[in-house]
This record gives C-alpha cells, structure tokens and sequence, in this order.
C-alpha cells in the first residue's frame, strides 16, 4: 500500500498535536456523505487498533483502517495555502468525480 504525506502535511499534523498536548498521529478515513457518494474523514490518532495500517513520513503518522485502503491507494496527503485559506489537500488517484461544491467524491474502488 502506498500513501504520501507531504512535509507540509507532516508539519501541520505535528504542529496541530503540539498544540493539543497529546496524540500520535492524524486518522483519515472515508464515509458514504454528500450527491457524489464519499468525504473524507479526519481526526486526532490516540490509538492505533488492530485492523489500523499506519503511514510515516517526515517524523509524522497517518492512521487507516485497513478496509478503507483500497479507496485511498495512492493517496498523497498535502497541507496547502492559498490565499488566505489553509487546508489539508487530498491527492488520490482513485478518484472518478466530485461533486461541484468539491465536499464529497466518488471513486472506482469502493470499501
């Protein structure tokens, strides 16, 4: 399996950890939301359970549960600015359409 996190990415995980005071990593996921089928799903990683697959690079983690990961196959995880706006980008390859307002997607492999 492969994913990517940017170094940009892996700061802002690492900066945003900081600030919380505890945890080891971000958790990323998908969920059956909005007109085009799928979102993507973040939140703190405390804990890694048994069906997790972790993902390191540059000193920062990525927690997925492993029934997601044919969905996510090749995803780069990538923290960008534009303008004023920040945001955690998604990268993935599997990706067949989104919606027009870019909330939700869908893919040509599904969980």
């Amino acid at each position: 399996m492969s994913i990517q996190l940017t170094e940009s990415a892996a700061r802002r995980i690492d900066s945003q950890l900081s600030r919380r005071g505890k945890g080891l990593g971000l958790r990323v996921g998908v969920k059956k939301s909005g007109c085009s089928g799928y979102a993507y799903t973040m939140d703190y990683a405390d804990d890694v359970a048994t069906d997790d697959q972790v993902f390191e690079a540059h000193g920062a983690k990525l927690v997925i549960k492993t029934d997601h990961l044919p969905m996510l196959e090749g995803l780069t995880l990538d923290w960008q600015k534009q303008g004023l706006n920040e945001s955690f980008k998604f990268i993935n390859p599997n990706v067949t359409g989104e919606c027009g307002c870019g909330e939700s997607f869908s893919v040509s492999r599904e969980v």
